[in-house]
C-alpha cells in the first residue's frame, strides 16, 4: 500500500490571520504532498485584509479564503494539529501530533505589524514541512 499524504490542521481563534497564512504557506511549499486544513474556534466573517496583503507580497493569494469553524471531524482527520492561541477549545485525540505556536494575533494590526508575524509563520511552516513524513 503506498504511503498517503500527512494531514495538518492549523487552528487559531478567528481563522482570519495566523492559521490562514500558515495553511497557505504549507499548501504552497508542500506542492500537493500534504493535506492542509485551517479552522477557528470563533471564526471571523472574513480573512484579515492585512494578512491578505502580507501574503500577496510573497506571491501567495489568500483573498478567496473564508474562515471556517473548528470541528471535531477536522481534528480527527488530521495527523498534526497546530494551534496558535485557541486555548482549551481545541479537542485532543490520542495519536495526533499537537504543536502550539506562540504568535502575535494580527487582528486589528496594519501591514507593518503583520509582516513579521507572516515571516515567523513561514519559518515555522518550513520547519514543520521538513518534519512531516507520509503515513
Amino acid at each position: 500500500m503506498p504511503d498517503s499524504k500527512p494531514s495538518v490542521l492549523f487552528v487559531c481563534v478567528h481563522n482570519a490571520g495566523r492559521s490562514q497564512m500558515a495553511a497557505a504557506f504549507l499548501t504552497h511549499l508542500a506542492r500537493g504532498r500534504v493535506e492542509v486544513r485551517s479552522a477557528g474556534s470563533a471564526p471571523a466573517d472574513s480573512v484579515n485584509p492585512a494578512a491578505v496583503q502580507a501574503m500577496a507580497e510573497v506571491g501567495i493569494d489568500i483573498s478567496a479564503e473564508i474562515p471556517k469553524v473548528l470541528t471535531t471531524g477536522a481534528v480527527q482527520a488530521s495527523d498534526a494539529v497546530i494551534t496558535m492561541g485557541c486555548g482549551d477549545t481545541c479537542p485532543v485525540f490520542p495519536g495526533k501530533k499537537y504543536l502550539d505556536w506562540t504568535l502575535e494575533d494580527p487582528a486589528g494590526r496594519g501591514i507593518e505589524s503583520v509582516r513579521p508575524i507572516r515571516d515567523q509563520i513561514e519559518r515555522h511552516v518550513r520547519s514543520l514541512l521538513s518534519d512531516l513524513r507520509p503515513r
